[in-house]
């Protein structure tokens, strides 16, 4: 059977942030299944943000890819948070607590040399500079992820106890000179509130880790400028 790993941890983080004992048995075996059914609808969504990056705080066919996405889903949607970002917001139909997932828009100012069917061909402006652009850190992967979850999720809203906001950061590897954006100022504009986020998760693949492992710590972590 295949597995996406960071699907079923992120949906098992939203269980157990909600608190399903008396279902767990019947939710775990759901998110198995459900992993297994979309795993091809997964790659193919990373493929597409892989074959289209977009550098920081100029993420506008990425967003409006994912903000179609989850309206599809009847979801809340919210575009344009700090620039590019995007929100979207499924609301259970039982009482429980707000969880935040997130996941990272933009891509880098570097050349893919990996040469793969799916590779990008795309430049874009940096310092000045037209420079090509790629998925160099992973922001693809952790985005075609979360789109997995919302489908899952969505398909059991009537089910799910509280909230769940699903949140695309933009400018995760840092802004323009000169212009604002990323996580401050996404929660500047009150992407935390209304309805006001207890707990957010955020997940960043790792290639030398062993598949299947999962790593995790209160905090931050993984945080580098080089």
């Amino acid at each position: 059977m295949r597995r996406l790993p960071s699907l079923l941890t992120l949906s098992l983080l939203v269980l157990a942030s909600h608190a399903l004992a008396a279902d767990a048995d019947d939710w775990h075996a759901y998110i198995d299944a459900e992993t297994e059914r979309l795993y091809d609808d997964v790659v193919e969504w990373r493929r597409h943000f892989h074959r289209n990056p977009e550098l920081s705080n100029r993420e506008f066919e990425t967003s409006a890819y994912i903000a179609e996405f989850l309206r599809e889903l009847d979801m809340e949607v919210t575009t344009g948070v700090a620039h590019t970002g995007v929100v979207g917001v499924l609301r259970g139909g039982q009482p429980g607590p707000v969880v935040g997932l997130r996941a990272d828009m933009d891509g880098l100012p570097v050349p893919s040399r990996v040469g793969l069917p799916f590779s990008p061909d795309v430049t874009g402006e940096y310092l000045g500079e037209e420079v090509p652009v790629s998925h160099a850190c992973g922001h693809d992967t952790h985005m075609a992820m979360l789109m997995g979850v919302a489908e899952m999720m969505a398909a059991r809203r009537e089910e799910l106890p509280g909230t769940i906001k699903f949140i695309f950061q933009p400018a995760e590897e840092g802004t323009p000179p000169g212009e604002e954006g990323g996580a401050e100022l996404m929660v500047a504009e009150g992407v935390m509130n209304d309805p006001d986020i207890e707990v957010v998760f955020g997940q960043h693949i790792w290639s030398p880790a062993p598949a299947g492992m999962i790593g995790y710590r209160p905090g931050g972590m993984l945080a580098a400028s080089d």
